[in-house]
């Protein structure tokens, strides 16, 4: 079996498939864990905004919670605090609260009991205490341990396998495509698109901040298909510092931060921790996560024997260990947790 992509979401596949007993090669041009999953807040978090999507994130969040992580991996359980700044967002609180068992209304009060830091004003929140945040690299390399990795690319697919950059032909009975935005090179009728993304980075301040931190616009930014926005998400890591985030963007195909929309998405964070803009900001870079129109992943058969594993955006990290499992159980004849019918590539036939 042969495997492009060793991001998060291949090393996953990988795994999944080892453990089912097939024999994979993995090729990636870069790095482990390099891409979207590099360009990642590590975030393993449960989101609704549709009924597959909540599917597909609880059911990896139970998988990650399955999984005896290494230390490097960074993992925390840190919850998620969904930041309501107004009578119309605790709204959003209190249906969003109806559909997570695990999660907790808190009120303005208990809200800054729970995080100190926020401005003055706001509504309250919803504490999701189940989701965590990891170090997404580490974990692409220790789903990875066990996996022949070779270092190149899928120069083109063959009705046997593919040809590899380098000129080599791989014999494969089935290839799987989870190389986020670089599938379309290799399949390009299928509708993923670039979607580019800025992260800043502080440096230490053990105590700041306890959880993570989403304004409940978010939603409307990460999965709305504006040409440009962005968002309060800010995160906390086990090192002290602080992860911040989170902007979209079409359109632009450079690796090159934009000054002007990080400083838009740094100002969101401000006004929500005005504190934050006396911290020291040491390193900020751009990624891109593969979209699609839905806002769903592409996950299962492309052909007999190509089946794809893209558009994952930025739920790649959370929903890489659902991706796997679903393919490894088409692999081997079992009925999958959970229905797979709303992420078949076959939906944009």
């Amino acid at each position: 079996m042969l495997i492009a992509g060793a991001g998060i979401v291949g090393a996953a596949i990988a795994a999944a498939l080892r453990e089912a007993g097939a024999k994979c090669l993995v090729v990636e041009p870069g790095i482990v864990g390099g891409g979207a999953t590099a360009a990642g807040m590590g975030h393993v978090v449960v989101m609704d905004d549709s009924p597959a999507q909540l599917a597909l994130t609880e059911y990896s969040r139970h998988l990650w919670d399955a999984l005896p992580l290494p230390p490097n991996v960074e993992r925390e359980h840190r919850g998620t605090l969904w930041v309501a700044a107004d009578a119309e967002e605790m709204a959003e609180v209190r249906r969003k609260h109806a559909l997570y068992p695990a999660s907790e209304i808190l009120d303005s009060q208990a809200l800054y009991e729970a995080e100190p830091e926020l401005r003055p004003g706001l509504a309250g929140g919803l504490l999701v205490s189940g989701d965590s945040v990891l170090y997404a690299p580490c974990a692409a390399a220790w789903l990875l341990r066990l996996s022949a990795v070779r270092y190149t690319a899928i120069e083109t697919l063959t009705p046997d396998g593919a040809r590899l950059a380098d000129g080599t032909p791989v014999s494969a009975g089935l290839t799987i495509l989870a190389c986020g935005t670089g599938i379309t090179r290799l399949l390009p009728n299928l509708p993923v698109k670039p979607r580019k993304g800025h992260l800043a980075i502080t440096d230490r301040y053990p105590g700041f901040l306890h959880h993570q931190l989403v304004e409940l616009g978010y939603l409307k930014s990460a999965h709305g298909h504006a040409s440009e926005s962005v968002a309060f998400n800010v995160q906390p890591r086990s090192t002290g510092q602080l992860l911040i985030g989170s902007s979209r963007q079409y359109g632009d195909d450079s690796s090159a931060v934009r000054p002007e929309l990080l400083s838009r998405m740094l100002r969101r964070a401000v006004e929500y921790m005005p504190r934050l803009v006396d911290l020291q900001v040491i390193r900020t870079w751009t990624g891109f996560r593969a979209a699609t129109p839905d806002s769903l992943p592409l996950i299962g058969p492309y052909s007999d024997r190509v089946w794809v594993a893209a558009g994952h955006e930025g739920l790649g990290i959370t929903t890489s260990l659902g991706t796997a499992r679903l393919l490894a159980d088409r692999y081997i004849g079992q009925p999958p947790a959970i229905p797979c019918d709303p992420y078949l590539p076959e939906r944009f036939a």
